[in-house]
């Protein structure tokens, strides 16, 4: 089911066919280190089963969605999750595995689809993310869909830059922001 299309991206939900692929993104060196992770070392079958309770428990745990061109092809996913439903808060997240889409605005269409659905669909009032300080590309793509930055954190080896964005905000906001994703490629 599509959920959300914006000029770039649609956000749908995610499949078990996209597991492949994700698996492949998630033992990538490069894609790791820019999630602050190590690469996944479990062999896809042990990955196949967690990736399967995740699908079927998603709606408990978190809001997910594949995203994908407009031409249907599957470049990444998006997601909120460490749900809070008192506080009315949620952590941001977002992968583009296909690197040939980084850099052109597919990031910052589908996050801010993303944004939109969340706040017009959940009581959510903020949204909040951390970002590794030296990844500018994806800092560039926030700050696109309305993400301010509030602080920063050491954890281990990795310094963050830490972002969010307020329902009150966005909303003042949305407007102009898909103006901007309308004219603006990052």
């Amino acid at each position: 089911m599509i959920h959300a299309q914006g000029k770039l991206t649609r956000l749908r939900d995610k499949r078990l066919e996209d597991a492949s692929l994700d698996y492949v993104w998630q033992t990538d060196p490069e894609l790791s280190r820019l999630d602050a992770a190590e690469p996944l070392t479990i062999p896809f079958r042990t990955f196949l089963g967690e990736y399967l309770f995740v699908l079927e428990n998603s709606l408990a745990l978190r809001v997910q969605f594949g995203i994908e061109t407009i031409r249907g092809e599957y470049i990444g996913y998006c997601a909120c999750y460490n749900w809070d439903r008192a506080a009315g808060e949620a952590e941001a997240g977002i992968m583009i595995g296909q690197k040939e889409y980084w850099g052109k605005g597919y990031g910052s269409d589908a996050l801010g689809l993303m944004v939109g659905y969340v706040f017009e669909n959940t009581s959510l009032k903020r949204l909040y993310l951390k970002t590794l300080s030296d990844n500018t590309r994806a800092q560039c793509a926030f700050k696109k869909c309305g993400f301010k930055p509030f602080g920063e954190r050491e954890s281990g080896q990795h310094r963050f830059i830490l972002m969010e964005l307020l329902k009150a905000n966005w909303l003042k906001n949305k407007d102009l922001l898909a103006e901007e994703h309308q004219s603006n490629k990052v």
